[in-house]
């Protein structure tokens, strides 16, 4: 009877012992799939082209220079017409991560800058210049570099940028629903995400 006992017992003790190791065995493949599945949604990001923009503007080009010891004034100036399309973008593939299977956690470790394309489309009218003072490729530079900067200010002052950002939130939403429906655990800069509206919050 002991014998009997004893043989049940050791039966018992090694079928827990191989279903306890069957359980390891499937936790650990289950965070490498996880794993495996957060890293492939993170690669197949790419290029995210969030918002675009449209400007056009007038600019009065006027330049004059002093001749003879300011004896004569030389001038020039023309009437600029600009149209330009802008464009907001985010290169999600430079996203730094770190995934830690151990804690079931993604961090996301920096977010790359947004990329501002400018493409303006210049038509002059009106060009006057002086024989001494023509017109030449130092000052079409230097029409090209006051449009960007004024242009950059619209853009500043537009909600183009805001909307960028938003654009930005709701793709990166889409790995807040990943990982917790895998049941991990997502953070920006050490910071938990527990909810979407946590994403808003995020300094770029």
């Amino acid at each position: 009877m002991r014998k009997i006992l004893f043989g049940v017992l050791v039966t018992l003790v090694i079928l827990f012992t191989f279903k306890y190791c069957g359980d390891q065995q499937n936790e650990k493949v289950t965070l490498k799939e996880n794993s495996a599945l957060i890293q492939e949604s993170l690669k197949n990001v790419g290029k995210l082209v969030v918002t675009e923009g449209h400007f056009s503007q007038v600019f009065n080009y006027n330049n004059s220079k002093d001749l003879f010891s300011n004896l004569i004034s030389a001038e020039k100036k023309a009437l600029v017409v600009v149209n330009a399309d802008v464009t907001i973008a985010y290169d999600l593939s430079k996203i730094e991560y770190k995934i830690d299977e151990k804690t079931k956690t993604l961090t996301i470790l920096s977010i790359p800058k947004e990329e501002i394309k400018i493409s303006p489309d210049f038509e002059y009218y009106d060009i006057q210049a002086d024989f001494l003072n023509p017109f030449e490729a130092k000052d079409y530079n230097a029409i090209k570099e006051t449009v960007n900067k004024q242009l950059l200010k619209k853009i500043e002052a537009s909600e183009l940028k805001s909307n960028a950002k938003n654009r930005l939130i709701s793709e990166l939403s889409k790995f807040y629903i990943l990982t917790n429906s895998l049941g991990w655990t997502l953070k920006y800069n050490e910071n938990p995400i527990n909810n979407l509206e946590a994403l808003k919050d995020f300094k770029l």
